[in-house]
C-alpha cells in the first residue's frame, strides 16, 4: 500500500511514521523549502500522549521537553502583578502531559521517519483524480504520483481541502485574533531561565518563554477584525504594541534579527466531512482547534495514530476505514473547538475589568478548590 501525504508538519510526519510502522510506502510533500524549527510551546497530552507512548516516541519527546518554573504576569512598567510556581503549573496541566516546542515535536517525528519515507521539499499539490482503485496526484514539480491514499496534512490554509471541498473561506471560522511567534536570539535580562513572562493590555498579549537550552520564544496575540494577516509583520506589531513598556520594545527590536516569524490569523476549520473516497484531511486542515484550545499537536498525533489503526483493520476498504476513523475522532475535535471558542477571550481581553476577571482564577490557582475547577474547565473541557 502507498500513500502520498501533503504537508510535513506534525500531522503529516505522524501519519507517515504510523503508516511506515503498518507496512505502507509513503511520499511526503512539503511546500516549504526546508524544515522549520522553533514555534510556540505546546502542552502535549491526552490522546497525543497516549499515541506517542504506543508508537514509541514518548521518551524522545520527554528528552526534548522543558519545565516552566515560573509563570509571571507583569504591568506595562515591568512591575509584577502575580506569578504561578512550578507546582501550581504542573497541577493545572496534568501528570500525563509535557511542554515542548512545536519544532522539537516535529524534529522527533522527522528523525524517526526520514529514513523510511521520501520527502520532497519545495513542492505541493496541484491536482488529483481518483477512482475505486487509486488516486493520481499532480505536484508542482511536474510529476504525477499514483497511490492508494492521499492525505492532506497541509494545515489551516490547506490546498488539499480546497481541491477536495472548495475554497477555505467556506470552512474557516475566524476567531478575530492574530498571532506572531518567533525565536529570539537573546533573552531579556528580566526573564529568568525557565520563566514565562506575560503582559496583557486592552486586547493585546505579549509573552517571552524561556524554553530550555538557552532558547527563547516571543509570542504576540491580539484582537483583530480582519481575516488575513498583514503584509509587514514588523510594522503591524509596532503599530499594535508600540505604546507598551516592560520588555516589549526590546523584543520588537530583537524580532528584526529573527530568521522567520510565524504570523497568521487564529481560525478554526469546520468541514462537514474529513474525507471523500481515497482522499482524507488530517490535523489542522481538517479540524484546526487553535491555540485557544491548546490541543492541536496532541490531536494531530492521536488522530494520525487512530487513522492508521482503522486503515489496518480495513485494508481493502479505505473509504470505510476513513469513515470509521472520523466517527472515532470527530467528537474529541469538536469538543476542543467548543472549548477554544469559549475561552478565546482570556488571551487578550479588551476591557480592563474583563482582563482582571480572566486573571482571577490564575491568581487563586494555588488554592485546591480553584485548581480543581481550572482542571475541569480548561483541561478536561
Amino acid at each position: 500500500m502507498r500513500a502520498v501525504i501533503i504537508g510535513a508538519g506534525i500531522a503529516g510526519l505522524s501519519t507517515a511514521l504510523r503508516l511506515h510502522q503498518a507496512g505502507w510506502e509513503t511520499l511526503l510533500v512539503e511546500r516549504a523549502p526546508a524544515r522549520r524549527d522553533g514555534g510556540y510551546a505546546v502542552t502535549f497530552g491526552g490522546i497525543g500522549y497516549d499515541a506517542a507512548e504506543r508508537i514509541g516516541i514518548l521518551s524522545d519527546l520527554q528528552a526534548r521537553s522543558f519545565e516552566t518554573t515560573e509563570l509571571s504576569y507583569h504591568r506595562s512598567d515591568g512591575s509584577r502583578l502575580f506569578s504561578l510556581d512550578r507546582a501550581t503549573i504542573a497541577a493545572t496541566t496534568g501528570a500525563r502531559s509535557l511542554t515542548i516546542l512545536r519544532g522539537d515535536l516535529e524534529s522527533v517525528l522527522y528523525e524517526r521517519v526520514r529514513d523510511h519515507t521520501t520527502i520532497r521539499f519545495g513542492t505541493t499539490l496541484t491536482s488529483f483524480e481518483q477512482d475505486d482503485r487509486e488516486v493520481r496526484v499532480g505536484l508542482t514539480d511536474g510529476t504525477v504520483e499514483t497511490a492508494d491514499l492521499l492525505i492532506g496534512a497541509d494545515g489551516l490554509h490547506s490546498a488539499t481541502r480546497a481541491l477536495l471541498f472548495g475554497p477555505e473561506e467556506d470552512f474557516l471560522v475566524d476567531l478575530q485574533h492574530k498571532i506572531a511567534v518567533s525565536m529570539l536570539e537573546r533573552r531579556p535580562a528580566s526573564i529568568a531561565p525557565g520563566t514565562t513572562g506575560t503582559h496583557s493590555s486592552r486586547g493585546r498579549t505579549a509573552a517571552v518563554i524561556s524554553a530550555g537550552d538557552g532558547r527563547n520564544v516571543a509570542f504576540f496575540g491580539y484582537r483583530a477584525d480582519h481575516a488575513r494577516p498583514g503584509a509587514d509583520v514588523h510594522a503591524e506589531l509596532r503599530r499594535i504594541y508600540g505604546d507598551l513598556g516592560w520588555i516589549i520594545p526590546e523584543v520588537l527590536t530583537g524580532l528584526q534579527e529573527a530568521d522567520s516569524i510565524y504570523f497568521d490569523t487564529v481560525s478554526q476549520v469546520v468541514v462537514p466531512s474529513w474525507s471523500k473516497g481515497r482522499v482524507a484531511l488530517v490535523g489542522d486542515s481538517a479540524w484546526c482547534v487553535t491555540l485557544f484550545a491548546g490541543y492541536g499537536s496532541s490531536l494531530a498525533v492521536g488522530g494520525a495514530d487512530r487513522l492508521v489503526t482503522e486503515l489496518t483493520a480495513r485494508p481493502d476498504h479505505i473509504p470505510a476505514a476513513l469513515q470509521a476513523w472520523e466517527t472515532a475522532i470527530r467528537p474529541e475535535a469538536e469538543r476542543k473547538q467548543r472549548l477554544g471558542r469559549r475561552v478565546k477571550g482570556i488571551y487578550a481581553p479588551a476591557h480592563p475589568l474583563t482582563l482582571w476577571l480572566s486573571m482571577l482564577p490564575l491568581r487563586l490557582a494555588s488554592f485546591p478548590l480553584v485548581r480543581s475547577y481550572m482542571t475541569r474547565r480548561y483541561i478536561k473541557g
